[in-house]
């Protein structure tokens, strides 16, 4: 199936292209894979899902990577759910058993330190764990933790409650005001 054509935002800058830029400006590198998933491109082409340990593992490492704090963390805004949504409908084979192979490495490795599985350690010893799967794939193109954490990132920062409540999303904004001194407007991140 060829891709449709490139919606244009401005002359000369595709819509992909425009995506990038505002995650980048965001501080997020996205993957030319999950460009297209939000672009559309992609059709949905399985109906798979993981297994409940698996997602419930996802939702624990999801809320690892963006715990709650005084905004919410990536379980109270579905993250988990969008995961899941991703590995059925759009990754590919090679992204899913990435990914399942990924989670399942992350519970025999709590198990094999601590005894227990991810889910039920203290946040500091899943933190730890987290950590030395994110050094052992430095240097690789791609990564179950790299996956997962784009994933998440991915999923918290299109969801509706952040971008309402922690991005403050204004879909009719006012008038702009270029020079206004930032303690009149806050301290916040906008989305548009």
């Amino acid at each position: 199936m060829t891709p449709p054509t490139e919606q244009t935002t401005s002359p000369g800058i595709s819509r992909r292209e425009a995506i990038r830029r505002a995650a980048l400006a965001a501080g997020v590198m996205l993957s030319t894979e999950w460009l297209s998933i939000v672009d559309g491109v992609r059709p949905a082409a399985q109906a798979t899902r993981l297994s409940g340990a698996q997602a419930s593992l996802a939702g624990a490492i999801a809320d690892r990577i963006i715990p709650r704090t005084d905004t919410p963390g990536a379980a109270d805004v579905g993250v988990p759910a969008f995961i899941d949504l991703l590995y059925g409908d759009f990754m590919t084979p090679a992204e899913q058993k990435l990914l399942t192979d990924g989670l399942d490495g992350v519970e025999a490795a709590a198990k094999s330190a601590h005894g227990a599985s991810f889910a039920s350690l203290a946040a500091d010893r899943q933190d730890a764990l987290l950590r030395g799967i994110a050094k052992a794939e430095e240097g690789r193109e791609q990564g179950f933790f790299r996956l997962i954490k784009s994933a998440t990132i991915l999923g918290y920062f299109t969801s509706e409650p952040v971008g309402r409540n922690v991005l403050h999303y204004d879909p009719v904004p006012g008038s702009y005001d270029g020079c206004v001194p930032i303690d009149q407007v806050g301290r916040r991140n906008w989305t548009t």
